[in-house]
């Protein structure tokens, strides 16, 4: 079965990218822990991360930690949480998002009821700002 993700990333239904090359896409989190949460997609659909190429899951930490810089210039938080869980949706996805605390970590605590308008500004705040550091994307503005 093609995962939400696949649909995302063909176009089918939409996303918020905020990244996007040959190996992966970045896009900002429906239900939000925080402002600013984001997922790192690998194109492939691979369930479980364990199972990711090497090359691949090295290439999805090195543009966590891209889209991570951006969300620390832009989003309000002490430090960029990282966290692989898996078990909502059968394709691996890596959420990094802003925190305070580990409380901040907890999925409990995910936004419901953010409005389109709030998700479509972080993903304009952080495009700009990979944009402003030197990075470009395939993602439209």
């Amino acid at each position: 079965m093609v995962s939400i993700f696949s649909r995302i990333i063909s176009g089918e239904i939409p996303g918020r990218l905020v990244w996007e090359d040959d190996t992966c896409v970045v896009m900002v989190d429906i239900r939000p822990l925080k402002r600013g949460h984001c997922l790192v997609i690998p194109k492939q659909e691979v369930d479980h991360w364990v199972d990711l190429e090497p090359d691949v899951a090295s290439h999805l930490m090195a543009v966590a930690s891209t889209v991570a810089r951006a969300q620390s210039s832009t989003m309000d938080g002490k430090r960029i949480g990282l966290m692989i869980a898996g078990f909502e949706v059968p394709h691996t996805h890596i959420h990094i998002t802003p925190i305070d605390s580990m409380r901040d970590l907890d999925f409990v605590n995910a936004n419901s009821a953010v409005t389109d308008d709030e998700l479509d500004d972080v993903a304009a705040t952080l495009r700009a700002e990979l944009r402003s550091a030197g990075y470009t994307s395939e993602v439209p503005e």
